[in-house]
């Protein structure tokens, strides 16, 4: 047995108001509140509090939790012992109701607090005594009240002047009882008072404690508490586990997918439409569309930081070869899908080392309209929150590793992803005319921009072209040495967004499509990030593929580059005809990629990719055409992002993804928007050569041109 006598508590006038119902609206409230104040010294002088705990059993009662009997319970009886009651019915016996039911109300508070103050203590007694608790149960509601003469008992309360009644009540009336049943999981630890079972619904005490979830990530496990009822993909994005849901939490994607291993909710319509009957029997669920009312627990495979870096012809040196005198800069792109960052030495120009990462906005959806909607509906701090964490983890990452300290930051990126992490609204960048808050250069310093003082670090935002023709397109050109150029050249960002720009010294015009995630392996049913085991090579022979991964490792869905040989695959070996169609054999169930069968190419897939390389190719031939110029007389093409970086170039040319007249000037550029970071860090005239490319360049909008729309039905066709 445990007796516990001291609490530093203090009455809660806003708890004794709220019990009695007493609003501010009321005439009487001050002078109620004044009443109310001239009683609290009394009320501590009359006080008596007295806690006990003491283990007991649980023999003839019948409990069972997750299908298994509760055995013991640890018993806790918390007293104030007899003079606030006989305060209180003097008062009532003297008609001053007013006060008697305000001395109530104080001992209400005071052994509500009690209670809650004795967690810890409950908590580290079981934790000292190798038990979990499972939870806590309330007489009568959850057990018969002779569970109070069990816990008198086990906790020897009537050494302590407390007594007990035949109906099993106590004497002093303003002591209560707990009950926490418990197991010998002593990670488990489950104390709060919890009134789901009771039907008093306005009950003033009401409390509907949190559930558990814990997240299993290989070897790693996270304990949430969490509201019932809440959704799941909120509460993991809450709590640091980010999925991928780029349908922004529809429930049409599928990529949030979890599995339930205790505790599964039943499937909503969007699982069954997303998962297969063998998945859901497996406790499968999309996170986006689980409601757990229970305590559960999950399992996760998220995207950490293990991603394909393209390496490109940029001199790079072991940060350990380097001296420290040096001054060294950092270099960012932050891209819809993937955030890339260099740390750089400054006077010899060399490249130390690179990080990337997913950007874990991913958790509001694939594309910029969906992480513009999530803005807008009340989400943009935790947006910004996201992407600002996601930066100051890749400095740490680069600064600790190489022992290095950063003094200047150079960022690139779309204009949504930029007006997120600025924190600016989104509200005019999704409705006509679409007007961005601020495209200029941003001059800022990481203590202002991240609140953190302990870095000291200039940072330059690249600037826009327009709400659409990003940061990263004007860093693509710049690092292209587009406003130097003789003869036109076409640059394509085959990211989300479908970015691309054509020029030379003389004018530059630009233009976005929506192109959608396709080309990053998102909306695929069985797509993913460059991450290792990402399909990024497929060879057919006959119905038979034959797969390269990412790293060589086990295959575990399909990258953009993937998505291309696949497509260029299915027809050539005429498995799929000239329109997109899949042979009748694979329409229903996908065409299978790996040996398991599990990673399959659907009619949907086809259909999402489709839909991209049309929106490509039509806004690269209606720029070229706006820009009056044949084939010939374009210089190069450069194909940018990471996806670009590793596309085999005659496949998307057979495919119709880019122009066969060009095939031979097609080069891919890799991430065009990192190193025009880079450049800008290196570059002492970066500002007036980015000023350059501003001033020649003009948008030209696709959406109402008539040549753009021709271009996109034309170029639907594999062919």
């Amino acid at each position: 047995m445990k007796k516990r006598t001291e609490f530093q508590i203090e009455i809660s006038i806003e708890n004794v108001c709220r019990f009695l119902d007493i609003q501010k609206d009321n005439p009487m409230y001050e002078e109620m509140l004044e009443e109310l104040e001239e009683m609290l010294p009394e009320a501590y002088r009359k006080i008596k509090p007295v806690a006990l705990l003491g283990f007991g059993s649980l023999d003839g009662y019948e409990i069972e939790e997750e299908g298994k009997p509760v055995t013991e319970a640890l018993f806790g009886v918390c007293s104030i012992g007899r003079e606030m009651g006989e305060w209180s019915t003097k008062l009532f016996g003297e008609g001053d109701y007013l006060r008697g039911m305000m001395a109530d109300a104080i001992a209400d508070d005071y052994l509500f607090q009690m209670d809650a103050a004795q967690l810890d203590n409950v908590v580290a007694l079981c934790k000292e005594n190798g038990k979990g608790i499972v939870r806590r149960v309330e007489a009568p509601h959850d057990i018969p009240m002779s569970i109070q003469k069990r816990a008198y008992d086990a906790t020897q309360a009537g050494d302590a002047g407390i007594e007990i009644r035949e109906s099993f009540m106590y004497d002093p009336v303003k002591t209560s009882c707990q009950v926490y049943l418990l197991d010998d999981n002593s990670h488990r630890q489950r104390p709060e008072h919890d009134c789901r079972n009771c039907q008093n619904l306005t009950c003033k005490h009401r409390n509907i404690p949190e559930i558990e979830i814990v997240v299993k990530n290989g070897e790693k496990e996270q304990r949430i508490r969490a509201v019932k009822g809440g959704n799941l993909l909120q509460i993991l994005r809450e709590h640091g586990t980010t999925l991928t849901a780029v349908c922004g939490g529809r429930g049409t994607c599928g990529k949030c997918k979890v599995r339930f291993l205790q505790g599964a909710p039943a499937p909503a319509k969007e699982d069954e439409s997303c998962l297969s009957k063998k998945e859901l029997a497996q406790g499968f669920r999309l996170a986006c569309m689980a409601y757990p009312e229970k305590d559960c627990v999950i399992q996760t495979e998220t995207a950490g930081e293990d991603f394909f870096i393209p390496v490109d012809d940029r001199p790079k040196e072991d940060a350990d070869g380097l001296q420290d005198a040096g001054e060294y800069g950092i270099a960012a792109d932050i891209g819809t899908t993937t955030i890339a960052m260099e740390l750089a030495e400054l006077s010899e120009g060399m490249v130390l080392d690179v990080y990337t990462a997913m950007n874990r906005q991913r958790a509001y959806g694939a594309d910029v309209i969906s992480r513009i909607e999530a803005s807008n509906s009340g989400k943009g701090a935790a947006l910004r929150k996201s992407i600002l964490e996601d930066l100051a983890q890749g400095v740490r990452k680069l600064t600790e590793k190489s022992g290095k300290r950063a003094s200047r930051m150079v960022i690139s990126g779309n204009t949504t992803m930029i007006h997120l992490l600025m924190g600016y609204s989104c509200e005019t960048l999704g409705v006509y005319p679409f007007t961005p808050v601020n495209i200029d250069t941003i001059h800022t310093t990481y203590e202002e921009l991240f609140g953190d003082s302990s870095m000291q670090m200039e940072i330059v935002i690249f600037p826009g072209i327009s709400t659409y023709v990003g940061g990263d397109i004007t860093a693509g050109l710049y690092s292209l040495k587009f406003s130097e150029r003789v003869r036109p050249s076409l640059l394509i960002d085959l990211g989300t967004n479908g970015e691309m720009a054509i020029g030379n010294r003389e004018k530059i015009l630009v233009a976005s499509t929506a192109a959608g995630p396709a080309f990053e392996g998102g909306n695929m049913k069985c797509g993913t990030g460059s991450i290792p085991g990402a399909v990024c090579g497929v060879t057919i022979r006959g119905e038979k593929p034959h797969l390269t991964t990412i790293g060589g490792k086990k295959p575990v869905g399909i990258c953009g580059t993937g998505v291309v040989e696949t497509v260029y695959e299915l027809k050539k070996e005429e498995l799929m005809d000239e329109t997109g169609l899949l042979d009748e054999a694979w329409f229903e169930n996908g065409f299978p990629l790996d040996e398991e069968r599990n990673i399959r190419f659907y009619q949907k897939d086809i259909r999402e990719f489709q839909l991209a390389k049309s929106a490509v190719r039509a806004g690269a031939e209606t720029l070229i055409q706006e820009y009056g110029i044949s084939y010939d007389e374009i210089e190069q093409i450069y194909i940018a992002g990471g996806f670009g970086h590793q596309i085999s170039i005659p496949k998307a040319v057979d495919i119709g993804l880019f122009p066969e007249e060009c095939g031979d000037r097609i080069e891919a550029a890799g991430n065009t928007s990192l190193k025009g970071a880079y450049q800008y860090l290196m570059d002492p005239q970066a500002a007036s050569a980015v000023g350059e490319i501003l001033e020649k360049s003009q948008e030209i909008s696709l959406s109402d041109n008539k040549s753009f729309r021709n271009f996109y039905m034309e170029y639907m066709y594999f062919e």
